[in-house]
């Protein structure tokens, strides 16, 4: 590892900024992992599109569908292509808790910058807090590499700002992807940010959050990739904007990316997420490749529809 245990928190402070993004993972039509086709992504996504770092095997990669040797070569496959010119923060959620710290050791031991944990689906409803605590103390105290919290809706409930206020305490917890509303995630800013980097993977948020809750870090979705190219970099270019305090600038740029995101928004059908993007960037040029069971596959008016606005989006190919 770069940092010790308890020097976690001041090295992702140094270098975890940027744009960072969670990678779809691309499957063959016999459901095996298209390895190639992943490490042509990461290095259109690190060398062309500028990506900082990388969340390899989260929900977007449908981890769900993959066994413990599939999502440690997931993990290796990154660390191999990005080498030392982006970051990699590893998913290794598990609703088995020895599974988890199986993938967070492989991914210590193989170099990765960090890990990310989302919150356990708990089975009682009593003294949660004190539960979801404890869950991250025992990982903290296993691994020494450092871990961020996710708090999301598919957990059955959302950490309080409070709550991940407390687990902020603990050494080597260093940032928290929190797909909550704004109100919370903008709390837990102003409680934690001494000691835990705060973000969200909303897109359509993250120049608001750069400007209004001086965010250095956007942890992550698949927007970064799906919204620029190797020829139109605009989200990279409205994020060095903000950061470099040039805010209509920001907002102008920012503003010219709204035909891209409503066509991407409103040709994406509820349940096929995945699905959906994976044929966006398959019209870009990227291995997109099909989804695995039991996530549905779209339909060919459904490709239609996506190809169509696509075309009309005005993104530079």
């Amino acid at each position: 590892m770069k940092y010790s245990r308890l020097d976690a928190k001041e090295y992702a402070r140094a270098n975890m900024k940027g744009i960072w993004a969670a990678a779809l993972n691309p499957f063959n039509d016999d459901f095996l992992l298209d390895e190639e086709g992943m490490r042509r992504n990461i290095r259109h996504w690190v060398d062309d599109i500028g990506i900082a770092g990388l969340f390899i095997a989260g929900k977007q990669g449908e981890f769900f569908s993959m066994s413990l040797e599939e999502r440690k070569r997931n993990f290796e496959i990154a660390v191999e292509e990005t080498g030392d010119q982006a970051g990699t923060i590893m998913s290794c959620s598990d609703q088995n808790f020895d599974a988890m710290i199986e993938l967070a050791e492989h991914a210590e031991a193989i170099g990765a910058d960090y890990i990310v944990v989302h919150a356990s689906i708990l089975h009682f409803i009593t003294d949660q807090d004190d539960t979801v605590f404890n869950y991250y103390r025992e990982i903290c105290e296993q691994v020494n590499i450092g871990i961020a919290m996710w708090s999301h809706p598919d957990s059955g409930y959302l950490m309080s700002p409070q709550l991940c206020n407390r687990v902020a305490e603990l050494p080597n917890i260093v940032a928290i992807k929190y797909s909550v509303p704004r109100p919370m995630y903008a709390e837990l800013t102003k409680l934690a940010d001494d000691r835990i980097i705060v973000s969200t993977a909303s897109e359509e948020e993250w120049l608001d959050n750069i400007i209004e809750l001086g965010w250095k870090l956007y942890l992550c979705s698949s927007p970064p990739y799906l919204l620029q190219t190797k020829n139109d970099r605009r989200m990279h270019a409205y994020t060095q904007a903000a950061f470099n305090g040039e805010i209509e600038e920001a907002r102008a740029i920012s503003r010219s990316l709204d035909p891209v995101r409503k066509a991407l928004k409103e040709t994406r059908p509820g349940g096929k997420p995945q699905a959906q993007q994976k044929y966006w960037q398959e019209l870009l040029g990227q291995a997109g490749g099909t989804v695995r069971p039991p996530l549905l596959q779209l339909t060919e008016a459904e490709k239609e529809a996506t190809r169509i606005a696509f075309e009309g989006c005005g993104l530079k190919l």
